[in-house]
C-alpha cells in the first residue's frame, strides 16, 4: 500500500501542476490587457502575437482550457480515490479521498495560480501562450462540436448567441478606463476632462458649443470703408461677418490679416473695398456634429463657419478654437475679452448669467449637471421648472439649489447658483 501511495505522489504532483498551468492560463489571457498586448505586438513581440490570436477566438480559447483542466483533475481524482479506496475500503475511502483531492485541486490547481495570474495577467499570458496555443491547436476540433451542441440546446430555449450581443463601445471602454483611473488618482483631473472632451465630439452639435447670433459682432458690408476698417480693429476678433441690410442676411467674412494688407496698400482708408476683400461665408446645419466639423476645418483650413437652423435662418458662429476649447478647456490670449458669466460669492454660491452654458459652468466649477436638454444655465432651469419662473423663484435639483434673480421678458438673465441649503439673498 505504502508503494502505491510512493508511486502515486509524483504522478499527483504533475497532474496538479498542468492543472495549475491551465487556469493560470485561462485567467491571464481573459486577463490581459489587450491595448498593451497589440502595442507589444506592434514592436515584434512574438508572444504578444500568440496572445492576442488566441483572445481572438476566446470562446474556443477557454473551452478548451476548460477541457484540458477538467481531464486532468478528473483523471487525478480518480487515481487518488483508487488508491486511498484499498486502504479504507467503502464509503469512508472515497468521502477522505474527494476531501483530499478538493483541498489540493482549490489550493495548488486554482486559487494559487489565479491569484498569481490576476496580478500578472500580462506577463504571464506571455509565458504561457505557447502551450496554450498548442492545447487550443490540439482539442479544438472537440471544442468546436461542444459549442456547437451548446448553441443547439440554447437554440431550444430561445436563445441565440449568433443573433448579435451588446458589445461595449469602445469609446466607452475608454472612458470608463479613465474615470476608474481617475478615481484611484492615477490620472488628473484636467487630463480626465481633455480625455472625455476627445471623446465627446462625436456626441455634441456645433450648435453646443456655437457663438449665439445675439452676441456675434457684425458689420455692414455698406458702411463706408472707414468705419468699417475702424470696428474691425476695435474687435477683439480675428474674422467678422459682413451683412447687407440685414443682420441675417450675411453676404461675407472679414480678416483682419486682409484689412492690414488693405491698408498697406491703400493708403487712403476711403479707397478700401470692403466686398473685394472678404471672403464667402461657409454655412453649415446646426446639427453637425463636432467631430465632422473638425475633419471638416482640418479639411478646408478654415476655422471659421456660420451656423444655420433647416430653414436656412442663421442661429450662431463656430470656429475652430471654440472646438479645440472642448478638450483642453478655455483658450485665451492677450486679445480677447475676460469670460464674464460666473461671479463666486461669499456664502459659496455664484452669480451666474442665463447665457452661461452648462459645459463651461461644468468646466470652470468641476459640476456635473446634465446638458442633454438644454445648452445655457437659464436652458436648464426652464425645462427643471416647466416654465418661465419669476425672480425670486427657487428650485433644487440635480444636487444645487438655482435662485432666479433677474428676468427680462421671457429670458433668464442672472441666477444664484449654490448648494441646496443655501441661505435666500436677494439681489
Amino acid at each position: 500500500m505504502r508503494a502505491e501511495v510512493v508511486a502515486l505522489a509524483p504522478v499527483l504532483i504533475c497532474l496538479l501542476a498542468v492543472s495549475a498551468v491551465f487556469s493560470a492560463a485561462e485567467t491571464a489571457l481573459v486577463g490581459a490587457s489587450r491595448n498593451r498586448m497589440h502595442q507589444l505586438e506592434r514592436d515584434g513581440d512574438r508572444a504578444a502575437g500568440r496572445v492576442n490570436r488566441l483572445i481572438g477566438d476566446q470562446e474556443k480559447m477557454i473551452g478548451a482550457i476548460l477541457l484540458g483542466a477538467n481531464v486532468i483533475n478528473i483523471l487525478a481524482s480518480v487515481l487518488t480515490t483508487e488508491v486511498l479506496a484499498k486502504a479504507v475500503p467503502g464509503a469512508l475511502g472515497v468521502v477522505i479521498s474527494t476531501a483530499v483531492m478538493t483541498a489540493l485541486v482549490l489550493i495548488f490547481a486554482e486559487v494559487l495560480p489565479k491569484t498569481l495570474a490576476i496580478f500578472r495577467s500580462d506577463d504571464i499570458a506571455r509565458i504561457l501562450s505557447g502551450p496554450a496555443t498548442v492545447v487550443v491547436t490540439l482539442l479544438g476540433p472537440i471544442v468546436s462540436t461542444v459549442q456547437w451542441l451548446v448553441r443547439r440546446v440554447l437554440r431550444l430555449f430561445g436563445v441565440r448567441l449568433d443573433a448579435g450581443t451588446d458589445v461595449l463601445a469602445a469609446h466607452e471602454e475608454i472612458r470608463g478606463a479613465v474615470e476608474y483611473h481617475h478615481a484611484e488618482g492615477l490620472v488628473e483631473s484636467r487630463d480626465r476632462r481633455m480625455l472625455g472632451g476627445v471623446l465627446d465630439l462625436a456626441e455634441l452639435d456645433v450648435s453646443e458649443v456655437m457663438v449665439h447670433r445675439r452676441q456675434i459682432v457684425m458689420l455692414d458690408v455698406d458702411a463706408p470703408a472707414a468705419e468699417v476698417v475702424r470696428e474691425a480693429l476695435d474687435s477683439p476678433y480675428t474674422r467678422l461677418p459682413l451683412y447687407r441690410h440685414d443682420p441675417e442676411n450675411v453676404v461675407g467674412v472679414l480678416h483682419a490679416k486682409d484689412v492690414a494688407r488693405a491698408i498697406a496698400g491703400a493708403g487712403d482708408l476711403a479707397q478700401i473695398r470692403v466686398a473685394e476683400i472678404a471672403t464667402e461665408p461657409w454655412f453649415i446645419p446646426e446639427t453637425t456634429n463636432l467631430k465632422d466639423q473638425l475633419n471638416a476645418f482640418l479639411k478646408r483650413r478654415t476655422h471659421f463657419a456660420l451656423v444655420v437652423d433647416e430653414y436656412g435662418a442663421l442661429q450662431g458662429l463656430v470656429t475652430l478654437e471654440d472646438i479645440l476649447e472642448e478638450i483642453v478647456g478655455e483658450i485665451e490670449d492677450e486679445h480677447d475679452l475676460a469670460i464674464e458669466g460666473v461671479r463666486r460669492q461669499p456664502d459659496a454660491s455664484v452669480v451666474v448669467d442665463g447665457q452661461v452654458t452648462i459645459r463651461d459652468l461644468n468646466r470652470a466649477l468641476d459640476w456635473n449637471l446634465p446638458d442633454e436638454h438644454a445648452v445655457t444655465v437659464a436652458g436648464l432651469v426652464i425645462h427643471e421648472a416647466q416654465t418661465i419662473p419669476d425672480p425670486g423663484q427657487t428650485f433644487i435639483f440635480h444636487g444645487h439649489r438655482f435662485q432666479v434673480l433677474r428676468r427680462q421678458r421671457n429670458q433668464i438673465t442672472a441666477l444664484r447658483v449654490g448648494p441646496p441649503a443655501a441661505p435666500e439673498d436677494d439681489t
